[in-house]
């Protein structure tokens, strides 16, 4: 006979570990660590980029797909992947959880777990600056003078550590392309590694790029995907603009920095990536933050390739009057 007790009636009785498993067909029980799959929205993706993570601060798994720029609970993965509004989610969830729980004999084994040790930057060492160095940020129309403003440095090696059941274990990883991203304080919060195609950022800490270099004189403000486009876009020389980037287009920038900065500033503009990531970020920017604009470098994927594949002068050109326009729109 099927035991009954532990069907549900709530979505809160569902646990949110055995969602994730099921609709997303894991073939691994998440205790704690973290998962990475190919994305579920994205059939062509050849690398996986849908990461299922345990969040520290809330004590529940979450996911953030960076091929659709989708991320979430549990439940919203369950509306991401449906199309059903929260209502119809919930009872999908209740409904598929039930029958799980009578042909199992009794349900789902929840135990209790603790978020999985994650290696941590530790050490850091400094070089100089390279002609590799060079090439690769010139290329972008980005020198000597933005980096330094924009307190980046090139590493020769930095080191990871994490605790683990068998002990202390430590990383260390050198290259030609890496860069140490720091606040003004010399506080790193990211690296860069470019040539690294599965991993090109590893972050240590929230941090708004460009907010420390923004001039109080400037009228409008550029929010942008990355720290290179930042540096590529100052680089053109705008008249009146700060330009600034979130940790990632998947970030939403909280309400208490944007409504400050809308009292700050005439116009808040979003110019993420020329992609379908890009363009539903800024969607997604337009739906929290009604009064921002969006607009798109019709060029190549983002604001720094475009200089590198068609040159400063011909961006320049192309990007002021889309700017403009978004500025008038106001008047």
């Amino acid at each position: 006979m099927f035991k009954t007790k532990n069907l549900v009636h709530d979505i809160k009785d569902v646990p949110p570990t055995w969602i994730f498993e099921h609709f997303c067909k894991l073939k691994e029980k998440l205790n704690g660590h973290d998962v990475k799959i190919k994305s579920l929205f994205n059939p062509k993706e050849r690398t996986p980029s849908m990461c299922i993570y345990f969040d520290n601060n809330k004590k529940v798994y979450k996911y953030k797909d960076f091929s659709s720029s989708k991320y979430g609970t549990a439940v919203d993965l369950v509306k991401d992947l449906t199309s059903l509004n929260y209502y119809q989610a919930t009872a999908l969830i209740v409904e598929k959880y039930n029958d799980f729980v009578l042909h199992n004999n009794g349900g789902y084994d929840l135990q209790e777990f603790k978020q999985a040790s994650r290696y941590k930057v530790s050490k850091y060492v400094f070089r100089s600056w390279s002609s590799q160095d060079q090439y690769f940020w010139t290329q972008f129309n980005i020198g000597s003078k933005l980096l330094d403003e924009h307190c980046i440095r090139p590493l020769e090696y930095y080191t990871m550590f994490k605790e683990s059941e068998e002990g202390p274990k430590e990383l260390t990883i050198y290259g030609n392309y890496l860069y140490g991203y720091f606040k003004k304080d010399g506080t790193l919060y990211k690296i860069y590694q470019p040539k690294t195609l599965d991993k090109k950022f590893l972050k240590i800490s929230d941090y708004i790029q460009g907010s420390e270099q923004r001039n109080p004189e400037n009228k409008y403000l550029i929010i942008t995907s990355s720290l290179k486009d930042v540096m590529a876009i100052k680089s053109l020389k705008l008249s009146h603009i700060d330009v600034i980037a979130p940790d990632s287009e998947n970030t939403v920038i909280k309400s208490t920095y944007m409504d400050w900065w809308q009292n700050e500033y005439e116009k808040i503009i979003i110019l993420f990536d020329n992609d379908d990531p890009g363009i539903a970020a800024m969607r997604r920017y337009k739906e929290v933050y009604p009064y921002v604009e969006v607009c798109m470098l019709p060029m190549s994927k983002d604001p720094s390739d475009s200089i590198k594949d068609y040159g400063a002068k011909a961006v320049r050109e192309k990007l002021i009057p889309i700017i403009n326009k978004k500025i008038q729109h106001e008047h």
